[in-house]
């Protein structure tokens, strides 16, 4: 679906959940300004038990003078609207949306799939925010954001909040709306410092005195009382000043389901990675290396989960993770290859860049990618591999010349990547510009010159890899664990689906 295809309907109404976040109140306000420059009579309403309290929420609403209406709707009511009932950031028919009546319906969300009966939607839960999810579907509808006053604020508080000031941020998408959009830096600050009421300071010292402690592998979980994500956050950011607490989670339970920061300080847990695994089936999560959160769907988690209370859910589960991978520093591991099998390359057509014919030699860039963001600066002998799958990773002119053949045949990505969610981007950290690599990238074939042992994981195993020590790779069984023929410490891991497509067994 895209956001023309609603505009069949008139009147349309863009309802938010009840008890509007940020969030909620930012992607509405972006809809309504889209559907109002195409001439709909078009309203931005929400309802629940109460109006709008926090006084970050007052502020913005009367700062950027967002037209938001509060219905009244008593218990058992049913309201009746005439033409579109569109749902931002949650889905009609939730538990945490009042249900109107109208003509017909659609959901734009960026949380986990819980609502199957409605076939106008868009629902993108890899996002960090639905701002996000609103400003890219306006963007490519040609609306631009700055047609009106304050929306692209709106926007970026969205982002800001409901990724936890930006540290649970992973997605290319989000960085790429966060050093996009305009917005009034002095709003932000006043929304910012008006966070935190006098309740929620309670409740987070309450919280901070009722933690539980795995003394085997050095975690704590907190559960909060219900309030802001960003509180959350302040509680995890203190316990990790804790000595023996090297990772945490703290979450909240919400009439939708659990809200979760997760933190750590130690290179062998990657916080996004562990939120994933958290809220793996039953909701989303991400963030950086060292700051993540996610959200768990009550109605996924109780159909998954009915007899088991959150705490419980929590703690088992970070055991669980711990117990679920091995540990591998490839520069001192002594690789045992009697079990593996030789592979060569398959002559794949993968897509390339010299890094130098797109910016100057001395140009520190980010290669940003779904997997995440590569630092690194622009040098005469490196080279920028795509691979099958999108994936984006570095090699150096003698490995490169000795692996592949190069081509200067151009490298059609949509054509190899059809399900593309991201198209890799190069960004120049000098001048805040932005470029599509793969608008550079020409063809190159693998020689056959590569050879491995590898062999499939029965568990999971982290590898340091020889080339970086402070970030590892992770495998998942069936996931192989592969090292180069001729350099025992070159170990790897390679997806099970890429592996499949990119290597063959020697005979």
């Amino acid at each position: 679906m895209k956001l023309q295809d609603l505009e069949q309907f008139d009147p349309i109404t863009i309802q938010c959940h009840d008890n509007p976040d940020a969030d909620a109140l930012a992607s509405g306000y972006g809809l309504y300004c889209y559907f109002k420059s195409k001439g709909k009579d078009v309203s931005l309403i929400y309802s629940g038990r109460s109006e709008i309290q926090k006084a970050n929420l007052k502020l913005m609403v009367e700062k950027l003078q967002l037209p938001i209406e509060y219905l009244v709707c008593g218990r058992g009511e049913t309201i009746q609207r005439k033409g579109l009932i569109l749902t931002v950031d949650c889905q009609y028919g939730a538990g945490n949306v009042t249900k109107l009546l109208g003509d017909a319906a659609a959901i734009i969300d960026h949380h986990q799939v819980e609502i199957t009966d409605v076939p106008l939607n868009i629902i993108n839960p890899n996002l960090g925010s639905c701002s996000t999810l609103v400003w890219k579907l306006i963007t490519e509808a040609g609306y631009t954001v700055t047609d009106e006053e304050g929306l692209g604020t709106a926007l970026y508080y969205g982002l800001y909040t409901d990724t936890n000031q930006f540290a649970e941020l992973s997605n290319p998408l989000d960085l790429d709306m966060r050093e996009e959009i305009p917005f009034d830096k002095s709003l932000i600050t006043l929304f910012r410092n008006s966070n935190l009421s006098l309740q929620e300071l309670e409740i987070a010292g309450i919280a901070m005195i009722r933690y539980s402690y795995n003394d085997d592998y050095e975690f704590a979980v907190i559960k909060a009382q219900p309030c802001d994500p960003n509180i959350l956050g302040l509680i995890s950011d203190f316990l990790l000043q804790v000595d023996e607490i090297k990772t945490c989670v703290v979450f909240n339970q919400l009439p939708d389901g659990y809200k979760l920061s997760v933190r750590s300080c130690i290179k062998e847990v990657n916080a996004s990675e562990l939120a994933d695994y958290l809220t793996e089936g039953i909701g989303s999560g991400g963030g950086h290396f060292e700051k993540a959160g996610g959200f768990i769907s009550m109605k996924l988690y109780e159909e998954k989960y009915p007899t088991l209370h959150a705490e419980g859910y929590f703690n088992n589960r970070m055991t669980q993770y711990f117990d679920s991978f091995s540990i591998i520093y490839a520069d001192t591991y002594d690789i045992d290859i009697s079990d593996m099998k030789r592979y060569t390359k398959k002559k794949i057509p993968l897509g390339y860049v010299k890094a130098d014919e797109v910016l100057p030699v001395g140009t520190p860039i980010t290669i940003r990618t779904l997997e995440g963001d590569v630092d690194m600066t622009v040098e005469e002998d490196l080279y920028i591999i795509i691979g099958i799958k999108g994936e984006v990773y570095p090699n150096r002119k003698k490995n490169f010349e000795k692996s592949y053949r190069a081509t200067d045949q151009s490298y059609q990505y949509a054509e190899s990547r059809k399900d593309a969610e991201y198209v890799p981007m190069i960004k120049n950290r000098k001048d805040g510009s932005s470029l599509i690599l793969t608008n550079y990238a020409k063809v190159c074939i693998p020689t056959g010159e590569v050879h491995i042992h590898a062999k499939p994981l029965d568990t999971g195993v982290k590898v340091f890899t020889a080339w970086d020590k402070n970030k590892y790779m992770l495998g998942r069984p069936g996931d192989y664990l592969a090292v180069k023929c001729e350099d025992r410490h070159d170990i790897y891991v390679v997806e099970q689906d890429i592996f499949s497509k990119t290597y063959e067994e020697d005979v």
